[in-house]
């Protein structure tokens, strides 16, 4: 399981779908939120403006003198505080203004108090810009009063201000959670398909024979026809390579009555020539016989472990029976820091490839016969077999892998083994290789390291 989500994977699509979700939902949240707030705000604040210039109204008196007095403060103690935001302001042409204690420099625009009925607008106060209201009302002598009160735009601001900031803070709070919950969900919802991806993993191995485990009932379906499919593979490869070596065999028989004829139409002199020609063709077809018999006998009837190949347990068998094949000479193994490592291929047709190259070293070689095993934990491995025989020559490596090649017939063999081998790791996709080193041939059979995920 992959804990982050990778370019072009399902797990990055929900992902982005569901922030692009959160995103939006938290968005319009927000905007929603500190919309609807504002307005309550300002729609409170101008009732209470509306509130208080009437109440300012109430309390001012016009004394015998022709003073402007209140009765009493305003009930809002923060026109009393020195340059709060608050202010109220009287006016009467003729007579010294009235202002609230609060406004202890400047002073407020009357022209907004023109009609006795509450009007408002924004304006410039002493500390800033305020929401003004104001109206007019007639003194005892018929005279105009002018009364204005006002808030400034700050404290309306800083009201919405805090309320914007504490809400965005929890509405990220909230997208966070909302966003690791949504990944957990997302996690939790493709876990089948991570433990599907490590069944094929595991399968590709060599490690299990089919896929394994148990899935939900969308992903159930695909498994069961993908492990069908595995089944009628591995059935047709068995049917195949049987055929294979039945076709062949039943070719035998004819092929022998065949160059048994030819045979003696070369002992004729009238048809010397056309007997020779006719067991040349004989022998190529009988050497194509038994190339398809070598390689239907590799793994006919035989069902891949499933398991793949285990490094170098493969090995311990086969070099058994060399030793038993070639009794005077010294089979060796070096399988240092490889023990437990697991290829992913057919364990049969690589088993096939050894014996074959230690069979063949077994053969030209004087004395000893060394198999290696290479690996470097990245699931690269390499077998390298090495004799203490001849060689070949330079010019001749190139032909080793034909059908039915023999650089010496006094040595016992078919000329078939190197081209099975060589046609073995071309299924399974793997290197073979032939150079002459310090003592002798050298093979090699290369596993790849596996790519990166």
């Amino acid at each position: 399981m992959k804990l982050f989500p990778v370019s072009g994977s399902l797990r990055l699509r929900f992902l982005l779908a569901v922030s692009l979700w959160v995103m939006l939902g938290v968005g319009a949240i927000w905007f929603s939120a500190v919309g609807i707030f504002s307005k309550h705000v300002e729609q409170s604040y101008h009732e209470e403006l509306e509130v208080h210039v009437r109440e300012l109204g109430g309390l001012t008196e016009i004394t015998p003198s022709g003073a402007i007095v209140l009765t009493r403060p305003l009930s809002d103690p923060r026109y009393a505080m020195p340059l709060s935001g608050f202010y109220w302001q009287v006016t009467m042409n003729g007579h010294k203004s009235l202002r609230s204690a609060s406004m202890t420099r400047g002073s407020l625009k009357e022209s907004i108090a023109h009609s006795p009925n509450i009007l408002h607008r924004f304006d410039e106060g002493p500390t800033g810009p305020a929401v003004t209201y104001g109206f007019t009302r007639k003194g005892p002598a018929g005279e105009t009063i002018h009364f204005v009160i006002a808030t400034d735009q700050s404290e309306l601001d800083r009201l919405i201000g805090s309320f914007t900031r504490d809400l965005s803070l929890w509405l990220a709070g909230l997208a966070a959670l909302l966003l690791a919950t949504g990944f957990a969900i997302i996690s939790f919802g493709l876990r089948p398909l991570d433990r599907l991806s490590l069944a094929f993993a595991r399968l590709r191995r060599g490690e299990a024979e089919e896929l394994d485990g148990q899935y939900p009932a969308e992903i159930a379906p695909i498994a069961a026809d993908l492990n069908a499919y595995i089944r009628q593979n591995e059935a047709m490869l068995s049917r195949a390579r049987v055929q294979a070596g039945s076709l062949a065999h039943s070719l035998r028989t004819p092929l022998a009555i065949i160059t048994d004829e030819a045979e003696r139409l070369a002992e004729r002199n009238d048809c010397q020539s056309t007997g020779a020609v006719l067991l040349d063709q004989a022998a190529a077809i009988e050497q194509q016989i038994e190339y398809q018999l070598a390689r239907a006998r590799s793994a006919a009837g035989q069902k891949p472990s499933g398991r793949g190949v285990v490094v170098p347990d493969v090995a311990l068998p086969i070099l058994r029976a060399m030793q038993r094949l070639h009794p005077d000479k010294r089979f060796t193994l070096d399988d240092e820091g490889c023990t437990g490592t697991v290829l992913p291929l057919d364990a049969v047709d690589y088993a096939e490839v050894l014996s074959i190259l230690l069979d063949n070293a077994g053969k030209w070689s004087t004395r000893d016969v060394t198999l290696s095993f290479v690996c470097d934990g990245t699931g690269s491995c390499m077998a390298r077999i090495e004799d203490d025989g001849p060689g070949i020559p330079e010019h001749l490596i190139g032909k080793a892998f034909g059908v039915g090649t023999r650089f010496d017939p006094a040595v016992t063999g078919s000329g078939l083994g190197l081209a099975i081998a060589k046609d073995l790791c071309a299924s399974m996709v793997i290197d073979l290789t032939l150079a002459n080193g310090a003592r002798g041939l050298i093979a090699t059979v290369s596993h790849p390291a596996k790519s990166p995920a």
